[in-house]
This record gives C-alpha cells, sequence and structure tokens, in this order.
C-alpha cells in the first residue's frame, strides 16, 4: 500500500477534518471551566511553591495538558457541538486520562471496543463521526473508516505526525525503521503502520542486542523470536539491518531515545566506515518538545529536597509513567496516581509501580513537616492536580489537629 499516496488523498476528502469546526471561543470556556485550576495558577505564580500548614508543595515547572492534548480535547469537544446528533465514535482514548474520557462518554461520544485483541469497527456505519485520538491511528483503521463512508475527525498530535513523515522518508530511502517504543502502544502501532520494515526496540538493552547482532551476526531464530511481535512481516535481521533510520514514540524517555541513536550511529560506523554512514544510517530529530520539557523541568525538580513525589497521571499514559522512572531513579519515595480517589488516607495510598502492577502502599505520608514534589504527565488536567494536592493538605491538617 501507498501510504503516503493514501494519507494525500484522504488529506483532500471532503470527509476528513484536522482542523476545528468555528466552536473554538464556546469550547475554550467550557474547557477552562471543567479542567483549569485557581490553585494551581496560584502555586505558578508564586514560583511553582506553596507552602500551607505543614506542607510545602514543590510544582515541576513544566507539567500536565500538552498543546497536543488541549488541541486533540478541543477538537473532540468541538466535533459534539458540531454535529449534534450524529453517533459519534473514537477508535480509542481520546488521550491517556481516566476523567478526560468519561466527560466524553458522558457527552454521547462511544468508544470502539477490542474483541479478542482487535477493535470492532462492525458497529460503525457510513454517515458516523469517527474521531482519530491525540496519538494516532493506524493507515489500515483509516482506511476501513474512509471505504465505510465515515466522517472523519483526526485529531492526531503534529508531532506523532512528524514521526510518519520520518519513517515515509525511511521507506524511501529503503532504510529500515528502528522504533524506540513500546510495539503495544496506539502510537507505535500507528507508527509501524506507516513504515516499511521496521523493528520496534523498548530500551537500550533491546538496541544493544540487536547492534551486537549488526556487529557480529547470531541466532536468527533467537533473534526472530525475541522481537516476533515487534517487527514487520517477513522481517530478515541478516537482510534487514544494512540501512537503517531511527524513530520514536514521541513520549519516551528522551535520553534513552539520543543514546540509542548515538549507539545505532556508531555501529553502522563501525561496520561500514565513516564515509559510507549516509548510505547506511538516517536520523532525524523526532523527539516531542512538550515531552522533552516535562522530563528537564522533573530532573531539575528531583534536584531538590523532597520526602516524596507525586506523580499524577493516566495509568497507561507513557510519558507519565517515564517521569516517574525519573523519581525513581533519584530514589525519592514516589507515587503514580491517575486522579485523587487513589489516596485512600493519611495511612494509605493506591499507585502504579513501574512494572505495570498497581499496588497498596501503607504509611506512606511522613509526619511533620514534608515537602512534596508534584508533577503531572502531558494528558493530565490541572484540575486533576488541584483534587490531589487539596487531599494532601486536608490530609495533613487533620493529621495535626488530631
Amino acid at each position: 500500500m501507498d501510504t503516503k499516496a493514501f494519507k494525500r488523498s484522504l488529506h483532500h476528502s471532503e470527509n476528513y477534518h484536522r482542523k476545528g469546526f468555528g466552536h473554538q471561543a464556546e469550547v475554550a470556556n467550557q474547557l477552562e471551566s471543567e479542567y483549569q485550576s485557581d490553585l494551581i495558577q496560584q502555586i505558578r505564580d508564586n514560583n511553582y511553591t506553596l507552602t500551607r500548614g505543614n506542607v510545602t508543595i514543590h510544582l515541576a515547572q513544566s507539567f500536565g495538558f500538552c498543546w497536543g492534548v488541549e488541541r486533540a480535547v478541543a477538537m473532540a469537544y468541538e466535533t459534539r457541538k458540531h454535529f449534534p446528533k450524529e453517533r459519534i465514535w473514537i477508535t480509542n482514548e481520546i488521550i491517556h486520562n481516566p476523567s478526560v474520557n468519561q466527560r466524553l462518554r458522558e457527552m454521547e461520544v462511544e468508544f470502539i471496543q477490542v474483541q479478542n485483541g482487535n477493535k470492532d469497527f462492525s458497529v460503525v456505519e457510513s454517515g458516523d463521526v469517527v474521531i482519530l485520538p491525540a496519538f494516532g491511528a493506524s493507515v489500515q483503521e483509516m482506511q476501513l473508516l474512509n471505504d465505510k463512508g465515515c466522517t472523519i475527525v483526526d485529531t492526531t498530535c503534529p508531532w506523532v505526525s512528524k514521526v510518519w513523515n520520518t519513517v515515509e522518508k525511511h521507506k524511501k530511502r529503503e532504510c529500515t525503521s528502528i522504533i524506540h517504543g513500546k510495539y503495544k502502544h496506539e502510537e507505535t502501532v500507528a507508527t509501524s503502520s506507516f513504515a516499511g520494515k521496521y523493528l520496534i526496540v523498548l530500551n537500550l538493552q533491546e538496541a544493544e542486542y540487536v547492534t551486537n547482532y549488526i556487529l557480529h551476526g547470531g541466532d536468527k531464530e533467537e533473534f526472530l523470536t525475541k522481537f516476533s511481535k515487534a517487527c514487520s512481516t517477513g522481517f530478515d535481521p541478516d537482510r534487514d539491518l544494512e540501512r537503517v533510520g531511527i524513530a520514536n514514540q514521541t513520549t519516551m524517555l528522551k535520553s534513552e531515545t539520543e543514546q540509542i541513536g548515538k549507539l545505532f550511529e556508531r555501529t553502522i560506523m563501525q561496520k561500514y566506515g565513516p564515509t559510507n554512514l549516509n548510505e547506511h544510517f538516517q536520523s532525524f530529530n523526532t523527539i516531542c518538545d512538550a515531552t522533552q520539557e516535562r522530563q528537564d523541568a522533573m530532573f531539575e525538580l528531583v534536584e531538590q529536597k523532597l520526602d516524596l513525589m507525586l506523580v499524577i497521571g493516566g495509568f497507561n499514559s507513557s510519558n507519565t509513567s517515564h517521569l516517574q522512572e525519573i523519581a525513581e531513579e533519584y530514589k525519592i519515595p514516589s507515587y503514580h496516581i491517575d486522579s485523587v480517589e487513589r489516596i485512600k488516607s493519611i495511612d494509605s495510598i493506591e499507585h502504579r509501580q513501574l512494572d505495570g502492577s498497581v499496588t497498596i502502599t501503607e504509611n506512606w505520608l511522613p509526619e511533620g513537616k514534608i515537602i512534596v514534589g508534584i508533577t503531572s504527565g502531558a494528558s493530565t488536567p490541572d484540575k486533576v492536580v488541584e483534587d490531589s494536592i487539596e487531599k494532601l493538605f486536608a490530609l495533613k491538617t487533620t493529621a495535626a489537629i488530631v
């Protein structure tokens, strides 16, 4: 399939929309009332610090909703206003935040369900409106919806589209796209659908396995078994690693993406020589600015003296989990929560661990004066952060009185 030609054709279709519908002002007021926070603005204005009672809050200087997320949510709200009576579907969560997705359900936006590991598009009919989420949709999904005669509202973040353009360039040069990402993540699924040959590596360890194979060869069957769910159909490591290009899931840890890119560059240079590097290696900067800014702010925050860290964001949010990784790296007691309801009491908090499991930790909140670092992922509204901060203040105030 010529994905570039299909995308060009789709963009010229009268049933395809990737801009708003003229309801921006009305939607902006609605979003502000539902998701903004006076308390968070107060903390921003006070040099990202607030003390109340025996609790001092240090807020990361870059956190929460990014531009791409705000745009996607605003477009979803506009879509409901523009099509008040039509059936509206979304191919996945609009963003990785439970409160935002629940709000869309309340607005009668329906979510495509997954049956036996596959999305069930049989419920979608001609004339229905279908929203593509911020992290995109696969080219196969777009083609299916287009063939059904649906109205498509594309809220894909431009940074994600930039990665798609990058793998198109790899394909043109007959390079295999090495994608730093999680093969099950919706964004990486979409990105790989635009690639030709591709291999998805989760981390530096997997990248080192691949580069070692490039330099020294190895057990081909072992390689294919290891990456059986993370490579293109018919992938042959002996043939398809001679020319490679680097791409990434935009929410991955910036420093690791850069390390992986440099590792492959060094490996290709060692294998084919410096003068032949450009023939065998391509690299473009596809690291999302917002992801980078939030990670940089987190590195600044963990340098402060903190008793604990709250990382707030959806449990399936990749960029939030990477913020949590930074806190763990600095040995700061940290708790990844997706809503204020996870803070059960002064003695108990339910939170997600880095391995994906959800656990309850007892005696999580120290006695006396405490300094708490707080950040949130790019899909987290300020209101959700405010609720968690207020709960923290309330718990410590009650404990002090008792």
